[in-house]
């Protein structure tokens, strides 16, 4: 929970805006409270059936309700300069290698990057080498994607990747 507020501190801190799945609980609603605490803009994304399940996030500056998952992650990849992954569960898991297949196959030049908080993706990353070693993965693929152990460091480098694509010069938007 202390590397989620920190993350959204962070992004509040440099004006950022943060883009996220809409919710107002977990890691992702403290990330939400942090940004905007700290001064940072706030997009969620929910679907209908999340809000009618009373988990939006009304503090939201920009609450947009969508039809299905599949529209909500279409938004949020086309809204998000870069996409950054703090633990979780499956949905987190779904929609890291989502964001990371997308910019493997060219739909997105965007930076992904992993927070590994405690170790928390040790497993993931030793599997993911164990694919490279079997020749299922090539190193170019492991290279798409950044970890880092400090978020205010990796939160920098994904800005910094985002900063170098032709978009403009305001601060990338995190999801």
């Amino acid at each position: 929970m202390a590397s989620a507020r920190a993350v959204g501190q962070w992004i509040g801190e440099q004006g950022g805006q943060l883009v996220y799945g809409g919710g107002r609980t977990g890691l992702m609603g403290a990330v939400a409270d942090a940004t905007r605490l700290a001064g940072g803009r706030v997009v969620g994304i929910i679907p209908q059936a999340l809000v009618d399940k009373e988990v939006a996030n009304t503090l939201c500056d920009e609450l947009r309700v969508v039809d299905t998952m599949h529209e909500r992650k279409a938004l949020m990849g086309e809204r998000a300069d870069a996409f950054l992954t703090l633990p979780g569960g499956i949905g987190t898991f779904e929609e890291l290698f989502e964001m990371w297949t997308w910019r493997q196959l060219g739909y997105h030049d965007k930076p992904v990057g992993i927070l590994n908080v405690a170790g928390y993706y040790d497993g993931l990353l030793a599997f993911l080498a164990h694919s490279v070693g079997s020749g299922l993965m090539n190193d170019w693929q492991m290279d798409l994607v950044r970890t880092g152990t400090v978020a205010p460091d990796l939160l920098k480098a994904l800005i910094e990747e985002a900063a170098r694509r032709p978009r403009g010069d305001r601060l990338a938007d995190i999801v």
